[in-house]
């Protein structure tokens, strides 16, 4: 009998409304990698505008990603407490304002107050945006959606410097900076206005809802950020975004110099191997995302299909190390793409961790500490790959510990959460 009256729900159309807010969620990070990417389309011109030097500019770039470790800190406590219509807001209206701010800047001090402040309000996006996936789509569909979005960061990257340029060289670089900064405000308008939680969505049919909701019920424990460090599961996810975020920007701040000192590439034809390489990581962030739901679907655990596909992403950065060895800049680029590729595979799957292990309410803030991890590694390693180049000129030896990070943080993963059991938040604290 109960067979026979689940039958007919499972065939009624469950809707997509839900993915018309991934696809809100997709176009604030294209924006927010177009915004931060400005700047380094705009550099060389920059450099003799303002009058920087290399030194001045390392100063620039570490602003944004010092407020950008700083901000992932605090934005997740923040949209957890004031929820992700709110908070998205807040940390997207920062960053709309700070962009249009460098249109004002005129000397370097200039430069590096509109860069950390754009870096506080951009750590925003990546919080907001999980814990928008986490609200919106049940976990066989997460990591999915989140490999959907976080492919916007490689639409921004190929986007910028095609349309930069061309606004600049029209309207001068200040306007660069102020028609980036209105796309932004341009997504904030329609946010407030269309954003709701699937409960307080008109537009939402029962189904979907229903849909949305089917995960077993979660904890509502209200959990302080720093208490989340308590829990294993917390560090499994600080874990794989320390050790793996920092490859991303090696291959954000260095895959220009690298191309162009191994392979004599004008600035004119570095572009298309670019813009080659984002593409392939645009593959590979959704293919990883629905590789997991595909194993999912198979019958594999939770567990075993979120791993299952970092493990195949893993693997597909390995060959990495191999590209300071080859002689041909296209097979250069297509092992760098496939590391690129499965970083972003990596991504989607990691991204979802928190919503794997943690209630809603706590997943932004998870992520903003791993995210902080992520982006103090990140710092690490420019440090560490400016030194070892200025010593010995090889990329060598950074290509290698780029292509063994995925194997060892997946390895951290699974002795720190072997189960991807749920954290346990409700557990009383035994009286003293």
């Amino acid at each position: 009998m109960s067979a026979q009256a689940t039958a007919p729900a499972a065939a009624t159309p469950v809707g997509r409304f839900r993915w018309r807010v991934c696809a809100m969620l997709l176009a604030a990070t294209t924006i927010n990698y177009i915004d931060r990417q400005v700047l380094g389309v705009l550099a060389p011109f920059l450099q003799n505008e303002i009058g920087w030097n290399e030194i001045q500019y390392g100063y620039i770039v570490m602003a944004f990603q010092a407020a950008y470790a700083i901000g992932l800190l605090c934005a997740g406590a923040v949209i957890d407490r004031f929820g992700t219509r709110i908070g998205y807001a807040l940390a997207i209206g920062i960053w709309s304002l700070a962009a249009m701010g460098h249109a004002l800047a005129a000397s370097v001090l200039g430069f590096v107050i509109a860069r950390f402040a754009l870096g506080l309000g951009e750590a925003g996006n990546f919080p907001a945006a999980v814990k928008t996936v986490a609200e919106w789509f049940p976990k066989r569909e997460r990591a999915f959606a989140v490999g959907i979005f976080n492919a916007g960061s490689n639409i921004g990257a190929i986007a910028a410097p095609l349309i930069v340029p061309v606004v600049a060289a029209a309207w001068g670089w200040q306007a660069a900076f102020l028609c980036t900064g209105a796309l932004s405000a341009t997504w904030l308008a329609l946010w407030l206005a269309r954003y709701r939680t699937p409960e307080q969505q008109p537009r939402l049919s029962p189904a979907e809802l229903a849909h949305i909701r089917s995960d077993p019920p979660e904890s509502t424990v209200k959990v302080p950020w720093l208490q989340l460090l308590r829990h294993r599961q917390a560090w499994s996810f600080v874990a794989a975004k320390f050790i793996t975020d920092p490859v991303w920007w090696l291959f954000l701040f260095w895959l220009g110099k690298f191309l162009a000192s191994e392979y004599d590439l004008s600035l004119a034809r570095i572009g298309p191997p670019i813009i080659v390489v984002y593409l392939m990581a645009d593959v590979g962030s959704i293919a990883g995302g629905w590789l997991a739901g595909r194993f999912v679907r198979l019958g594999w655990s939770m567990n075993r299909a979120r791993k299952g596909a970092m493990l195949v992403c893993a693997l597909c950065v390995v060959p990495v190390v191999f590209a300071t060895r080859v002689d041909n800049l296209w097979a250069a680029v297509g092992l760098i793409g496939l590391a690129m590729a499965g970083h972003q595979g990596w991504s989607a799957n990691v991204l979802t961790l928190p919503s794997d292990m943690f209630p809603r309410q706590t997943v932004a803030s998870v992520v903003g500490i791993g995210g902080f991890a992520g982006a103090v590694g990140g710092m690490a390693m420019s440090y560490f790959t400016g030194s070892q180049l200025q010593a010995t000129g090889s990329y060598t030896t950074i290509f290698l510990i780029a292509g063994s990070a995925y194997l060892f943080a997946l390895l951290c993963v699974h002795l720190l959460a072997p189960r991807l059991q749920p954290a346990p938040l409700d557990v009383p604290r035994p009286q003293a």
